[in-house]
């Protein structure tokens, strides 16, 4: 007995020893792994990569940016049937465990040694999943699996089952570029977490394992097998009914890749120069990478409608001077005619699907030339089904271009459409209809222009931008005009001249001198030139802006001074820092659209600095908001009510950069450039309208910038490259019909009114001709009432006159008006030069002479 008790005891002795040394040797193989591992607490505040949204004006998403395309959802926000398929699909023992299954180890370890190796079945919970995409390599390592566990047996103290489940299902990747579940319900099927319904919640489960052999298309039959099994797990673990198994198995599987749902990103408009920029400025305040992964909600100040009316507007302009020129410079791209599977409709579809060809132009269709006939070309357009006879370009739509050649010349004017279209080449297409019903007439051929430019429109009282246009198609050029390029501004800039020289005393019937002017410069003699090469003598500063004479703004700004002028360009932002060369004066300088609109829209306000914004709100993913462009004053927000009618007062806290009488001065000035001057017959809106027209030397570059009392908006068009724009080309004539059209637009949405008349200002009848003050009462043509500050009325008679420092001949006649000649010819008196040349200003009949000597 003694002996089998000891048989027992040494049994008992060598199992306990053997157990001790097993939990040493399990103790320090967990020390050994242990060490070096990531802290697992900091899985706590871990925020996953997250999409960044912009949002319209009215709240709709326009645009997203993303390293990694993922939406966010917490977990009280997950519906119950999400998780329970993943846990199904993944982990059934999910709730159970302890961050680690031994049972499932235990099977996946067996079924290998019954397979030799062959088929290894996974065994990591879904905690251990967690724990290798946050924490760990993907390496298939027995020490990446044992330091896994570790890790998953740490985090499940730390975390609730809940939060752990909420990282695995927004990390993890379930293909198509798709990161979480949220995201890959958007993906494949176009909907929210809350409106999946149970077949389409079994697919997203059935894609962790391997997104890539479950392909909804491509590997159709395997990914349904594999839904089908998730459900059946589903049904075994008691989620769901046997019936709701059974209907849900026998459902085909339809998704966006299938196309039998719409895809989400075709719900969006195309990225646009707008939301591009917004990307630009955010990431450099930012950092791209935060701004790319932190989920920020932007709440942008476009206006879709408006957006849409500035696209249009700009390319209309675009499209018909290109159009004028008359020349075909060629298809956008090419397609192997062998690709094109000699017009059989499903290949050529395919082939042209993947052309690269700029697909954001509203109206304009991608379009492949198939055949080539003796007249004729038929085509094969994108997202346009096959008729009968098929869709063609006919000879007369060719006739107006003549095609351009590899060493630069035209050939001649194309009589059939072979003389421009060849097999295989990838071209612009667009519908032609009548203007009386609208009725399809047929297919027309465009191209995009080589010519550009851009427009920009904001609230002249918040900065909010309203709408932005940075050339004619964003797929086809990404740089954006309207704030990156630098351009001369050319006449535009003008108005700083005047807003300078009225802040510095001078009114807007202070005469200047409209005659040939010459001065030295360290490359020789400058002689600047009126647009019409002719002078018209002396004339009120309302007629040099009205008329936008260039020698008048040079004897004004050398008058007031190169200095003044720069420093009030400065204020005003339209430089960082302007060259006090007298040749700025007429914005020989380059600056950007962006800041000239900004700058004209404080003329607009009355003087106040006002900053333009992309942007109106951010917010982080967590609905805080970090960043609010508005910091005006409402003190009547914060009452319960207000009177019937009242509305809440806004206190300004804005910089006041320019007098407000001076502002209204200049305002009245530039409404006369629209009603009677550069821009007159172009711009012709029902709202009082203010502006001026920019044209640079050879045309180079020409401007529009205008205001009403409440939307500034501007525009420029100009070659990439500058070269001249031909012969007629100006600010007027291009970029006039382009703010004309956009704000007949913004005026339906947004109205507008008169001007605000400041205090401590007092009207008076002036001659625009002479600048005399005419008696109370006044009325015609030639009589423009002048806002002059109080104690400042204008003298009655002689005016004071500008001649900038260059004297005149003696017995000068004064005042053009209407249907007299300017200079240049015909009668006039000889005024002599610096160099001893002579010069003739125009006769006119007048009140006044002006006598002065020495050089001029």
């Amino acid at each position: 007995m003694r002996f089998i008790i000891g048989i027992f005891g040494a049994i008992f002795s060598a199992i306990t020893l053997g157990l001790v040394f097993a939990a040493l040797g399990v103790g320090g193989l967990i020390f050994m792994y242990s060490r070096g591992l990531p802290d697992h607490e900091t899985l706590a505040n871990y925020t996953p990569p997250t999409i960044s949204r912009i949002y319209s004006r009215q709240g709709m998403i326009v645009d997203e940016f993303a390293s990694e395309r993922r939406l966010f959802t917490p977990a009280d926000e997950i519906p119950d049937l999400v998780a329970y398929a993943f846990v199904s699909a993944e982990d059934r023992n999910f709730y159970n465990h302890a961050g680690y299954d031994p049972r499932a180890i235990a099977a996946a370890f067996v079924e290998a040694i019954r397979s030799r190796g062959r088929d290894v079945r996974g065994a990591s919970t879904i905690t251990q999943q967690v724990m290798k995409n946050f924490l760990l390599d993907g390496s298939r390592t027995v020490e990446r699996k044992v330091r896994e566990i570790i890790l998953a047996a740490r985090i499940e103290r730390t975390l609730s089952k809940d939060r752990i489940l909420e990282l695995y299902l927004n990390e993890i990747f379930l293909g198509q570029n798709s990161y979480g579940v949220t995201a890959a319900a958007q993906t494949y099927f176009n909907a929210t977490l809350e409106d999946l319904t149970l077949e389409q919640v079994a697919y997203l489960a059935a894609l962790p394992q391997a997104p890539s052999r479950f392909h909804p298309v491509n590997d159709y039959e395997r990914a349904i097998n594999r839904r089908n099994y998730v459900l059946r797990e589903m049904y075994e673990n008691g989620y769901i009914s046997e019936q709701e198994m059974e209907e849900a198995q026998a459902t085909a599987l339809e998704t966006v890749q299938g196309g039998h749902i719409e895809a989400f990103r075709l719900t969006r408009p195309p990225r646009n120069y707008f939301t591009d920029e917004i990307r630009r400025q955010l990431s450099a305040e930012y950092g791209a990478d935060e701004f790319f992964s932190g989920g920020y909600a932007v709440r942008s100040t476009m206006d879709e409608s408006l957006q849409e009316v500035a696209e249009s507007a700009l390319r209309r302009a675009l499209e018909r001077y290109d159009r004028n020129l008359g020349t075909w410079r060629g298809a956008y791209t090419t397609i192997d005619p062998a690709n094109l599977g000699e017009g059989d409709e499903a290949t050529w579809r395919a082939a042209l699907a993947d052309a690269d060809i700029p697909r954001d132009i509203d109206g304009w269709f991608a379009a492949v030339v198939l055949e080539v006939g003796d007249s004729s070309a038929r085509i094969g357009i994108e997202g346009v089904e096959e008729d009968e006879d098929g869709h063609f370009i006919p000879a007369e739509d060719v006739q107006w271009a003549r095609p351009l050649r590899e060493d630069g010349s035209r050939g001649n004017t194309a009589r059939v459409a072979g003389d421009l279209l060849s097999v295989g080449d990838v071209v612009h297409v667009r519908r032609m209809t009548r203007d009386s019903d609208g009725s399809f007439m047929r297919w027309t051929l465009r191209q995009i222009p080589e010519v550009q430019g851009g427009f920009m429109a904001m609230d002249v009282h918040t900065g909010r931008v309203l709408a932005m246009q940075g050339g004619f198609s964003y797929q086809h050029s990404s740089f954006n005009r309207a704030t990156q390029a630098t351009r001369q501004p050319g006449s535009s800039f003008k108005p700083f001249v005047y807003a300078a020289a009225l802040d510095s005393g001078y009114s807007p019937n202070t005469i200047v001198i409209d005659a040939p002017i010459e001065v030295r410069t360290g490359e020789g003699i400058w002689r600047p030139q009126n647009a019409s090469n002719q002078f018209y003598g002396p004339s009120p500063l309302r007629t040099g802006i009205e008329r936008s004479r260039n020698l008048m703004t040079v004897r004004l700004a050398q008058e007031v001074g190169m200095d003044t002028i720069a420093r009030y360009a400065e204020r005003f932002g339209v430089y960082d820092e302007m060259q006090p060369f007298l040749a700025n004066s007429l914005g020989s300088q380059e600056t950007t659209l962006f800041r000239m609109v900004a700058a004209y829209a404080m003329f607009a306000n009355g003087g106040e600095r006002v900053e333009p914004t992309l942007v109106d709100r951010i917010q982080n993913r967590y609905g805080e908001t970090v960043y609010r462009h508005d910091q005006r004053l409402c003190p009547d927000c914060e009452l319960a009510s207000l009177e019937p009618g009242v509305a809440p007062r806004i206190v300004s806290t804005r910089e006041r950069v320019m007098d407000p009488i001076t502002a209204y001065q200049l305002t009245s000035m530039m409404r006369g450039v629209v009603q009677r001057g550069t821009a007159s017959s172009t711009v012709n809106l029902p709202v009082p309208t203010a502006g001026k027209t920019g044209t640079t030397n050879e045309a180079r570059d020409v401007w529009f910038v205008g205001f009403t009392s409440n939307i500034a908006a501007g525009c420029y068009i100009g070659y990439d490259q500058p070269e001249p724009l031909g012969r007629g080309a100006s600010g007027g004539g291009m970029c006039g019909p382009v703010f004309q059209r956009f704000m007949l637009e913004a005026i339906e949405e947004y109205g507008g009114g008169d001007f605000p008349v400041p205090e401590g200002g007092q009207f008076f009848p002036i001659d625009r001709y002479s600048g005399a003050r005419l008696p109370a009462g006044s009325s015609g043509d030639h009589v423009v009432y002048e806002l002059f500050r109080e104690g400042e009325e204008p003298y009655q008679g002689l005016l004071s006159v500008i001649d900038g420092g260059w004297a005149m001949s003696s017995d000068i006649p004064m005042f053009t008006r209407p249907g007299d000649s300017g200079g240049g010819g015909g009668q006039g008196v000889l005024v002599e030069t610096s160099d001893g040349d002579t010069a003739r200003v125009p006769t006119a009949t007048g009140f006044g002479t002006l006598s002065s000597g020495g050089l001029y």
